[in-house]
């Protein structure tokens, strides 16, 4: 039997993690139900306020619903220390919710720690096709891989719930070389990847790696350090025409860069060979990042759940 559970999140639903992106959003509750009626079966957060911030409430709507909450993801900007201590309350204000909500639910939901992406300009103007000057210097790394370990480690004293990092294009997380850093500067025992599929191609430009969609050899190379992982497709055309003509990120959202599932060029049977033979029993979570009022977000949750049942999830 399969093990391997499908989850979604409310960024799918247009509930994006960036400042200036407030628009029409719909509920909490009809995303909730929207997720289940289509086949999911887990969950994230969202952004700090779309759904309850009492325990008991967002307790009795997702747990209500059948579903487990399987993670929240923060944001932090880790090169700057005078940041850190209004990330690190953040963060720790997070955890507490979920580990307040959830104090029995077996796996603990995850915090997802990531760069305070698209708040760097040149980051944001130049994401998927980043060159190496636009990166951290050898003193900015230590900072800011020291930064996630402090929090990794408060998170795990406070409130006991596992850190995984979130490697994300418009953040200086993003190309591979810049994912190996960060795994060599970090310790294993508090620190894991979410490996996103559709953030790595991105990330990977138009110069070989997995620019053509095979994500596998990035997931043999990080397999120890992968704890959960979060599905999101890449459209090459879309990709290909924001090097071209120089779009930033927020444009390359607009004009769907994460298109649906088996829509764009990532090779999710592959990732489904490699899960299955790997014994992988968690989740897979689909982010299809949707600008508020963008899309269809009912419809492409439907196909894309659609999609992953035709190769065996």
């Amino acid at each position: 039997m399969n093990e391997i559970q499908v989850g979604n999140a409310p960024c799918s639903w247009g509930t994006l993690e960036f400042d200036g992106l407030a628009g029409h959003r719909i509920s909490y509750q009809q995303m909730l139900d929207e997720l289940v009626e289509t086949g999911y079966t887990g969950t994230e957060l969202g952004d700090w306020g779309f759904m309850p911030t009492d325990p008991a409430r967002l307790r009795w709507e997702v747990a209500g619903r059948r579903l487990p909450m399987l993670g929240a993801f923060v944001q932090m900007a880790f090169k700057n220390p005078e940041a850190c201590a209004d990330g690190l309350a953040r963060v720790l204000k997070v955890a507490g919710l979920l580990q307040a909500a959830f104090p029995d639910q077996d796996p603990r939901p995850f915090i997802i720690l990531a760069d305070d992406n698209v708040t760097v300009p040149e980051r944001t103007l130049n994401a998927g096709r980043v060159s190496p000057d636009l990166g951290l210097s050898a003193a900015e790394w230590r900072t800011f891989a020291g930064g996630v370990q402090e929090v990794a480690r408060r998170v795990r004293e406070e409130t006991g719930l596992p850190v995984v990092f979130h490697h994300h294009s418009a953040g200086y997380v993003e190309t591979p070389a810049e994912i190996d850093c960060f795994l060599d500067l970090t310790d294993p025992a508090l620190v894991s990847l979410v490996f996103d599929t559709g953030h790595y191609v991105f990330g990977c430009g138009s110069n070989g790696g997995a620019s053509d969609g095979d994500v596998v050899p990035a997931l043999v190379r990080y397999a120890e350090r992968i704890k959960y992982v979060h599905f999101k497709d890449c459209q090459p055309q879309v990709a290909a025409r924001s090097r071209r003509e120089g779009w930033d990120y927020l444009r390359d959202l607009k004009e769907g860069i994460f298109c649906e599932l088996g829509q764009g060029c990532v090779d999710f049977p592959g990732v489904h060979d490699w899960l299955t033979r790997r014994n992988y029993q968690g989740f897979v979570l689909v982010e299809q990042d949707l600008l508020p009022g963008m899309g269809t977000p009912r419809e492409s949750a439907l196909r894309n759940r659609q999609y992953l049942r035709s190769i065996g999830f």
